[in-house]
């Protein structure tokens, strides 16, 4: 009976680890800095689709990127987000995007943030609507490839609580097996998540759909890429 003990007590753990197997979570892949902007000097190393809805702004002492206006003058030749600012000249494949982001709109059910990544031209990219209540439109992982927006995520939740205080986001992607993991607040567990390997690589962003924020501390670390020729 000695020896049973054990025996029973290492397969109940064995056990165990497989029934929650799914609820484990990865270690998040290890990539060198590629870009760190903390605003401080402004925003020369970004490029916005419309230069008049963003602009530095002091905050308690501290300089944040805020994109201001809600109606921009930039008109998508899709269905798609109007408020868009890239980051100069950094094309990438896997990557973790960091930051802390403010939304600044009031209250509604569609108050967003978005993310972009994979962005190869205005017709062709990905985004992640941080919106306040999910539909169909809404608190989703979308790809944009010549036609509307298309919603590409496998899990999202019922929607991105805002509030008027500083938020931490992450994204991380991984091109060969197509996974996008999107991070809000609490980092070891992913709020959505998609998978699909139709863009490699491209340019990082943010913005919002047709709202208003204010961005600090962006980090991207991957692997650089040249820009392809298509």
């Amino acid at each position: 009976m000695k020896e049973i003990a054990p025996l029973i007590f290492t397969s109940a753990v064995v056990l165990l680890s497989c029934l929650h197997a799914e609820d484990v979570v990865s270690a998040e892949p290890d990539l060198p800095m590629v870009f760190r902007d903390e605003f401080e000097d402004g925003a020369g190393r970004w490029t916005p689709t419309d230069l008049d809805a963003w602009k530095i702004r002091e905050m308690d002492g501290n300089r944040v990127y805020s994109q201001f206006k809600k109606n921009s003058n930039y008109q998508p030749p899709h269905r798609s987000p109007h408020n868009i600012s890239l980051v100069n000249d950094e094309y990438v494949s896997d990557f973790v995007i960091e930051t802390k982001v403010r939304s600044t709109h009031e209250d509604y059910v569609h108050r967003d943030v978005c993310l972009f990544f994979g962005y190869q031209d205005p017709a062709h990219f990905y985004y992640v609507h941080l919106g306040q209540k999910m539909d169909e439109h809404a608190n989703q992982i979308f790809i944009v490839n010549g036609k509307p927006r298309t919603k590409i995520s496998l899990t999202t939740t019922s929607g991105t609580k805002w509030d008027d205080q500083w938020h931490d986001v992450r994204i991380v992607r991984s091109v060969d097996d197509g996974t996008i993991k999107i991070y809000f607040d609490d980092m070891t567990r992913p709020v959505m998540t998609a998978k699909d390997t139709t863009f490699t690589w491209g340019r990082v962003g943010v913005g919002s759909f047709d709202d208003t924020g204010d961005w600090d501390n962006f980090t991207l670390r991957g692997v650089r890429v040249d820009k392809p020729s298509r």
